[in-house]
């Protein structure tokens, strides 16, 4: 069997039993204690799985219940936030009705937004601000601000964006999983993005390496709904799926 099917298999079984033992992965696996022990330790390194004495137990993962202050977001991921920002600029034609959802890595983007012809709709009150700077014609979603991350939020905010369709959009994410997809801390956060997503041709969802590794207590989106960009090919079954765009 070959390592990357054996070490996927193995972190199936962990997922399924929680807490599995080294004697365990040989019988149901047939390889033997010394290879699944260096299994255990890549699958560990890579934070698929915790190794243990005598085995591994499920990854716990990281649950974020509530958003982290922006000016402390800004500091993690930097150079990959950007990288992933420029890409994404890139996608935006002159034609484009683009929404540019409140988040760090889509803030990234402004530097980088070169379509004068284009007209930019956010929820975020730094990045209005910012975009109006930059000579482009930006409308500010209407609603009640969320101090944590200068999103505009709530039931008037929904209402405006209700009678809205986008050419492109580009979102911001807590955490993406196979099992919950794309989620964010906020329920008000996550209801202006879904309805957004809903009335978007072209959604993409901002995504560095980290967010791979996390989950957040709201789904906004499935990863079938959205194209995620990223700057690491994520080290689970997602990678497999033609909705991750690497760049």
């Amino acid at each position: 069997m070959l390592a990357v099917k054996r070490q996927e298999k193995i972190v199936k079984i962990v997922e399924r039993k929680g807490m599995v033992t080294v004697d365990e992965l040989v019988k149901l696996i047939g390889a033997s204690s010394a290879t699944i022990r260096r299994d255990l330790i890549e699958l560990d390194q890579k934070g698929m799985v915790n190794k243990v004495f005598g085995g591994a137990t499920k990854k716990q993962k990281n649950l974020l219940v509530r958003d982290i202050e922006v000016a402390e977001r800004e500091k993690k991921n930097g150079v990959q936030k950007n990288r992933i920002a420029h890409y994404a600029s890139n996608l935006i034609g002159e034609s484009d009705y683009v929404f540019i959802d409140a988040g760090t890595t889509t803030g990234k983007m402004i530097p980088y937004l070169h379509e004068k012809n284009a007209i930019y709709v956010t929820n975020d009150v730094a990045h209005a601000s910012r975009i109006a700077a930059e000579g482009l014609e930006v409308h500010l979603v209407c609603g009640k601000i969320k101090s944590e991350t200068q999103a505009v939020v709530g039931s008037e905010a929904i209402d405006y964006l209700s009678r809205y369709h986008f050419s492109v959009g580009f979102f911001g994410t807590n955490g993406i999983t196979e099992e919950t997809g794309c989620t964010t801390p906020d329920i008000e956060e996550a209801a202006i993005k879904r309805v957004v997503i809903e009335r978007t041709k072209r959604a993409y969802v901002l995504a560095d390496r980290s967010k791979f590794f996390a989950e957040s207590t709201v789904t906004f989106a499935n990863v079938s709904d959205v194209t995620i960009i990223t700057d690491q090919e994520p080290e689970s079954s997602l990678k497999k799926s033609p909705n991750i765009l690497v760049v």
